[in-house]
């Protein structure tokens, strides 16, 4: 395992644009802080908006040779910085956690499934298809093309620092799209390394552009109502994807949104109450709970109720808490003060409001963002906890009765990102999985992301999917040729 100080030493902390490394307009720094410390990492460049309008002008002048790049070229690209990323995971992982704070294994995980995306993407350029088709009066033909959507906007989250850069640069390097991403400022070092990963893989100066910032909305909306870009992929909070929204309303640009999510976890009678308790705990507990498809909601057929939170609080009490390089550690710190200022404030509303804490419900003292691993039991549905993401180790248990109780309870809030259902009954389990409003179903299981699957929400979770097959349409437009015989 390399050292820390090495690991963060290795990255450039520049801006990258038009292929090149380059400091700030005035020389403007931020600092990257370790979540489970408070001490500075490093310094950054923080980008003014003329950097902002820098690395768009070298996107916008490196598209049209990239939209006509072979595209097993631009596949072998992805392959070889998949390769990379592959080799470098001890020393990736070991960054990741020192800027966001997971735990070295689950970092380690995150730089497999990352790179997941990259190994995807380059089976997928080479299938892009078209179609050629009788006109139904037989005078004549149509031809359907896909093209690169052109320059892409792609702002990027702190919870997966990785996964969600792979996750929209796979795609658009596989369809031909130049991009300018935006990381959030408290996890730029990861999207760093990996612009370096991708340059050396081979990818051409200028399609990829990395701007790191405390100014995020000063320096990104100038370029979305620019007009040279053409597409904006956004992962982040709902609140400020509808912000995003308007802003590429004006220029009418093609938008991807994957937003917050409320996700229930609905465990019936009839479910494997061990298998139950094990999904429960993977997806309320994966990154500290700090994703957006984390179990936000238990609701538990009462017969099964206390035992289910018997075990869940058993389970709970269990995880050892710490810095995430530290040995058996699997509860990291959350990314910083404002955030377990939140879930502190959630589980002290849900506590005025009647709930029981059956384990944890405190902040860890001591330096860094810790809070305890917490099993919240008869919260009530006007908890804040109950409409809001709680973003942290926090699970709210609550009992229904019938079928149609628990489906009201789930599809009562304005996300929809995933949904989780056990239950050992077939019928039961496609009649619930159809009813929920959701873009995700996992049944009888507690991890529904994978790269060869479509990710996405419905109502205010989001618009459009990433991964699978339909991943790439997001950077491609459907172009029609009438032909007349």
């Amino acid at each position: 395992m390399p050292s820390e100080t090495s690991v963060v030493a290795s990255v450039a902390k520049e801006l990258f644009i038009g292929g090149k490394w380059t400091g700030a307009t005035g020389g403007k720094t931020f600092e990257v802080r370790d979540p489970a410390t408070g001490e500075v990492l490093c310094q950054v460049a923080d980008a003014s908006p003329a950097d902002g309008v820098a690395a768009l002008d070298a996107a916008v002048a490196a598209q049209k040779s990239w939209a006509n790049h072979p595209p097993r070229e631009r596949g072998e690209i992805l392959r070889r910085a998949y390769e990379q990323l592959m080799a470098r995971v001890d020393e990736l992982a070991l960054l990741m956690t020192l800027e966001m704070g997971k735990p070295l294994a689950e970092a380690r995980g995150e730089i497999a499934y990352a790179a997941e995306f990259f190994r995807w993407f380059a089976e997928e350029a080479v299938r892009i298809d078209g179609g050629y088709a009788t006109a139904p009066n037989g005078t004549g033909r149509f031809l359907v093309a896909k093209q690169p959507v052109g320059p892409a906007l792609l702002i990027t989250p702190w919870n997966f620092p990785m996964a969600m850069g792979t996750r929209k640069i796979g795609p658009a390097v596989a369809a031909g799209c130049t991009m300018v991403i935006k990381p959030a400022a408290q996890t730029p070092l990861s999207m760093l390394a990996l612009a370096q990963i991708l340059a050396d893989a081979g990818l051409p100066e200028g399609v990829l552009n990395v701007l790191t910032t405390t100014n995020s909305g000063g320096v990104m909306e100038p370029l979305i109502r620019d007009g040279r870009a053409r597409k904006l992929s956004f992962t982040g909070s709902t609140a400020v994807g509808r912000k995003l929204l308007e802003q590429c309303a004006e220029k009418v640009v093609n938008t991807s949104m994957e937003l917050g999510g409320n996700a229930p976890f609905l465990v019936f009678e009839d479910a494997d109450l061990d298998a139950a308790v094990d999904g429960a705990m993977q997806a309320k507990m994966r990154n500290i709970g700090e994703a957006c498809t984390a179990a936000n909601r238990f609701y538990v057929q009462r017969g099964v109720a206390e035992e289910f939170a018997r075990r869940m609080t058993e389970r709970m009490a269990a995880q050892p808490i710490g810095r995430g390089t530290e040995d058996g550690v699997i509860v990291g710190p959350l990314i910083d003060e404002a955030a377990v200022t939140k879930v502190s404030g959630l589980v002290d509303d849900a506590k005025q409001r009647g709930a029981r804490v059956l384990t944890g419900g405190s902040v860890v003292e001591g330096p860094g963002n810790f809070y305890q691993p917490t099993v919240l039991a008869d919260v009530p549905t006007d908890a804040r906890m109950a409409n809001e993401e709680i973003f942290g180790p926090v699970a709210p248990i609550s009992v229904f009765d019938t079928e149609d109780e628990a489906l009201e309870l789930a599809n009562d809030t304005e996300y929809g990102l995933v949904s989780y259902l056990y239950t050992s009954d077939v019928k039961r389990a496609l009649r619930v999985a159809e009813r929920l409003e959701a873009g995700m179903i996992g049944l009888n299981q507690g991890i529904v992301s994978n790269p060869a699957a479509p990710f996405g929400g419905v109502k205010q979770s989001g618009l459009g999917r990433e991964g699978g097959t339909v991943g790439i349409e997001e950077f491609l437009e459907t172009k029609y040729i009438a032909v007349a015989l």
